[in-house]
């Protein structure tokens, strides 16, 4: 069972910067990598994805502003997040896929994590 556990959440200033920290159970140089957002009564949204050459895809609300990466030998995504706004509040979870299509589509990820709590105030 692969397993993901997110950190890192926390509260912040808008304008302000955050760094998620995704550690997971086993390698993932193979695997499509990704991190999604709920805001409180909101659907889940997938904010950014990797595949295992490095070829990123983000969000339109956070192209820019955010940048997901990764340490292949420790086995940790990390989700930067600046400038961040009052629409940023929301619970972050970590995700994981073995397949070769790297999207964020909820429906692909198998793995997920319990999330970490981002609240960005004014």
């Amino acid at each position: 069972q692969v397993q993901l556990v997110e950190s890192g959440g926390g509260s912040v200033q808008a304008g302000g910067s955050l760094k998620l920290s995704c550690l997971v159970s086993t390698h993932i140089d193979k695997s499509c990598m990704a991190w999604f957002r709920q805001a409180p009564g909101k659907a889940r949204e997938g904010v950014a994805s990797r595949n295992w050459i490095g070829t990123a895809i983000y969000a339109d609300s956070v192209q820019g502003r955010f940048t997901i990466s990764q340490d292949t030998a420790k086995n940790i995504v990390y989700l930067q997040m600046n400038s961040l706004s009052l629409e940023d509040t929301a619970m972050y979870y970590c995700a994981a896929h073995s397949g070769k299509i790297c999207s964020r589509r909820e429906a692909d990820f198998e793995y997920w994590g319990q999330g970490t709590q981002v609240i960005v105030s004014s």
